[in-house]
């Protein structure tokens, strides 16, 4: 596949903006064995920074470029999933061995409940992300289809069903707006499938400019006049968020954000390089650690040394910022070391395509229960602890890329899935039957 510098470098830019938001954001301190945790982006007027850091649009339009791009040349629909189901979900496993039992192990050496809970939510919550993207990527072959045959006019009915969505989410059922939790990032990841059949290649910068206009003149009307928070990130005590579950103003804030990253493509593209590659072939580690790397630090400073963070925007805090972001970066570089090969791990052969889709749709219900679960520690309930749902993930990649054919051509026999293969049993030890003598003539 021919690689796109551009989009390989808005992918790693995003990964490295959720990352650091991440890390600034909190702002902690602790009351004996309790840690308290705000969010710095309730400073007032920090909220307009969000419609630039908020950059899941910008993940889910790279992906949609890539998916495109990578579909097209794949082998078949089947060895393409079975490629994506691998590269998304291989390297939760770490993880998850990590923290499904790393939270009884904590409360047992005497760590404080409240922070170990908060880790363990924290941690799983991210898998959010995972479970969204693969129902997207199982969508990929059907909107690459049917841009085929529509083009851009495909992004119509995807507008429209998310803007009907919120309108009966705020008309009173809240749980019908979890809908857009695909239909937003489905069209947002359908205009990733236009640009890599040059939708967007306008000629000019005008037209860019007239793109990033357009999105933030609509974001700002719909905020205006709508029932829509200014922060386009989920703030806590909010009474409305854009985010959790997405909502249709997420949309034009894509095509504002978009209009701008197109009138810096040019800049852009001349970042790509090694460090841009070998960022990016850990996205996904960088991605799931991260947290696990804040919640380390976190500890050490706030739980084991007292450190409070200064008020958001204050000369202190922006002196501690590099102190801070610094320590947590050291930390994710050796979680990344120790865990990052888990991404490149590849499974000879490709299962039949039924079991491939079976295996992602399996693998996407554990990593839904480990988001909505977490990895905190067990509960009275069969699926109240993390266990069941990691196994549910394991069962999926088990079902999507395990595959017999391929350890019948290796080892001579079919496992049907056995991890274990038992020795073949000795034959009976019987005399062998003497051959009847030709008689003589």
């Amino acid at each position: 596949m021919r690689r796109d510098p551009f989009l390989d470098v808005i992918r790693v830019g995003a990964i490295l903006l959720v990352v650091g938001q991440h890390w600034l954001m909190p702002v902690l301190s602790a009351t004996g064995d309790t840690l308290t945790t705000g969010n710095a982006l309730t400073t007032p007027g920090w909220w307009l920074l969000t419609w630039l850091s908020q950059v899941m649009p910008v993940v889910f339009f790279a992906g949609g470029a890539a998916n495109a791009h990578s579909y097209r040349t794949a082998a078949g629909p089947r060895e393409w999933l079975a490629g994506r189901l691998g590269r998304l979900v291989l390297p939760v496993l770490p993880l998850a061995a990590v923290w499904v039992g790393l939270p009884n192990t904590m409360l047992a050496l005497g760590f404080p409940a409240q922070p170990v809970d908060l880790a363990g939510g924290i941690t799983a919550q991210l898998l959010w992300f995972l479970v969204v993207y693969l129902a997207v990527v199982l969508l990929t072959p059907l909107m690459v289809k049917a841009h085929g045959r529509f083009g851009a006019w495909t992004l119509l009915p995807l507008a429209a069903g998310a803007v009907l969505v919120d309108a009966v989410r705020f008309a009173g059922l809240t749980e019908a707006g979890y809908l857009n939790a695909v239909l937003v990032w489905l069209a947002v990841h359908q205009l990733g499938i236009c640009y890599a059949n040059g939708l967007f290649e306008f000629g000019s910068r005008l037209g860019y400019w007239a793109l990033a206009a357009a999105g933030f003149g609509t974001t700002a009307l719909m905020v205006a006049c709508g029932p829509y928070a200014p922060s386009m990130i989920g703030m806590p005590g909010a009474p409305v968020s854009n985010m959790s579950p997405p909502a249709a103003v997420l949309l034009p804030l894509a095509l504002g954000q978009l209009g701008l990253l197109l009138l810096a493509r040019p800049w852009l593209s001349r970042l790509d390089g090694p460090t841009a590659r070998a960022l990016g072939a850990r996205s996904t580690t960088v991605y799931l650690w991260h947290m696990p790397a804040l919640v380390v630090v976190a500890g050490v400073a706030v739980l084991g040394f007292g450190y409070r963070t200064p008020d958001p925007g204050s000369v202190a805090w922006f002196a501690a910022a590099p102190v801070w972001l610094g320590c947590a970066t050291l930390v994710l570089t050796g979680l990344v070391n120790v865990f990052g090969r888990a991404e490149t791990l590849r499974l000879g052969g490709v299962p039949a395509g039924s079991r491939v889709v079976t295996g992602t749709v399996i693998t996407a219900l554990g990593l839904l229960g480990l988001t909505v679960r977490g990895f905190s520690p067990d509960g009275p309930g069969l699926f109240d602890g993390p266990v069941p749902w990691a196994a549910m993930v394991v069962a999926g990649l088990v079902v999507g890329l395990w595959d017999d054919r391929e350890w019948a051509a290796r080892y001579g026999r079919a496992t049907h899935f056995r991890l274990i293969r038992l020795p073949a049993l000795p034959r009976p030890l019987v005399p062998a039957p003497r051959r009847a003598r030709p008689a003589r003539r």
